[in-house]
């Protein structure tokens, strides 16, 4: 575990690599649509949509495969698949030469993805216990900062140099993040241990880690954070218009309403990731529910959109204290050997949440409005702090020792 701080700031970077290049495209991608021959607006529009979407579709279905292949035969050789094959298919992009061929390498690029789980079992399995929680905190830092600064690189950069070399570098830095990682990372694998224990299927899988009761308690944790953090985020714009009003710099208010919450969720995350390694993560994770929760009342209530960046910067901090909590906890009640499947599993989870929330607040508005969204997501939380609460603090159900998996069930004698 002595590298375990070249490994995180390794990683740290890949990620924020990672993140920033799925993002990058978001400003430009219904012009580089329109580029590759699609000009009518409602066409565009759904072919974005369904471009940008089939990433995170076959991410779902493939995450837990990744995952058991990592337990199998090394996290850090699932990070290098995932970094060297990403860094090919984005370069490939930049040679699309229509609409058909971007959708398929995206679909490509969601089903050999997996640098994040990867990343976030190498850290977990090469970090101290007592540093856990600082070290989940400061890896989600990076991806948070690839998110926000994405989009941003990706608008100047398609103003100066166009669409298709944003494609090449982007590749190109995967590349020599992945480059660092192979150098670099260190892992204290042993797969010939590895390769004695049985063959568990994904479905089996599944339920072993199924019988260690906060697990199951954690993914449902991962979903309903992101279907209520996402469900709004599709009409922020509509929303920070109706409160600003036709005008100048609109689209700019628009961008820092998103960018000024991950600004502040990456300032907080390795802060409460060390408070959780003090305190415990399950009460992080508690409170930073409620916080979340409470913030997003006043967002239904604001009248003007200073007041709106305002509360966005808190909610960025309560929201620093989610996901690496997650991460951490899901670490403390995995067995060894498993660690890359459970983040495998969340992994798939989490790509969930971002597909339904979107689909379901941009529904639900039609009828509520974007304040009536904000309610839903703020119950959500709240109810969310409660199923914590349950699960994992009142009844504190003790898990497995680490190095033990749950006995198998025997199986019955046949009759005679």
């Amino acid at each position: 575990m002595g590298n375990w701080k070249a490994n995180l700031a390794v990683l740290w970077f890949g990620q924020f690599l990672v993140m920033g290049g799925m993002t990058m495209v978001i400003p430009f991608l219904p012009l580089f649509i329109q580029e590759l021959g699609i000009t009518e607006p409602h066409k565009v529009s759904m072919w974005a949509g369904v471009i940008f979407a089939g990433n995170f579709i076959t991410s779902f279905f493939f995450q837990p495969l990744w995952g058991k292949l990592a337990d199998r035969y090394g996290r850090k050789m699932m990070l290098l698949r995932s970094g060297f094959g990403m860094a090919i298919v984005m370069t490939l992009m930049g040679f699309s030469g229509n609409v058909w061929h971007l959708l398929l390498l995206r679909v490509l690029n969601g089903t050999i993805s997996g640098y994040v789980p990867a990343a976030t079992a190498l850290m977990s399995a090469t970090t101290p216990k007592s540093r856990m929680g600082f070290a989940m905190g400061t890896l989600q830092s990076g991806g948070v900062a690839g998110t926000i600064l994405g989009p941003l690189i990706g608008g100047l950069l398609a103003e100066w140099i166009g669409f298709r070399p944003i494609f090449y570098i982007t590749g190109s830095l995967l590349f020599i993040a992945s480059l660092l990682a192979l150098f670099i990372v260190k892992e204290s694998f042993n797969a010939k241990e590895a390769a004695k224990k049985p063959s568990v299927s994904v479905v089996e899988g599944f339920k072993t880690l199924g019988r260690i009761p906060q697990l199951p308690a954690l993914f449902t944790v991962t979903v309903l954070i992101q279907f209520a953090m996402l469900s709004s985020m599709p009409l922020m714009p509509i929303f920070v218009q109706e409160l600003h009003g036709p005008g100048a710099y609109l689209a700019f208010y628009a961008g820092l309403v998103g960018s000024i919450t991950g600004f502040s969720n990456m300032i907080a995350s390795p802060l409460l990731g060390r408070l959780g390694d003090r305190i415990g993560q399950s009460k992080i994770l508690m409170i930073s529910l409620i916080g979340a929760g409470l913030l997003f009342i006043p967002q239904a209530l604001v009248h003007n959109i200073w007041q709106l960046f305002t509360i966005r910067f808190i909610l960025g901090m309560f929201m620093g204290g989610l996901l690496p909590s997650v991460n951490a906890l899901i670490r403390k009640y995995t067995p060894d050997g498993m660690e890359s499947r459970a983040y495998g599993f969340n992994s798939s989870f989490l790509s969930l949440g971002n597909m339904i929330g979107p689909v379901v607040g941009g529904f639900l508005s039609g009828f509520i409005g974007i304040r009536g969204i904000f309610y839903i997501a703020s119950a959500l939380l709240m109810l969310n702090a409660v199923w914590v609460w349950k699960t994992l603090i009142r009844l504190r159900v003790l898990a497995p020792k680490p190095d033990t998996l749950p006995e198998p069930r025997p199986e019955p004698k046949p009759a005679k």
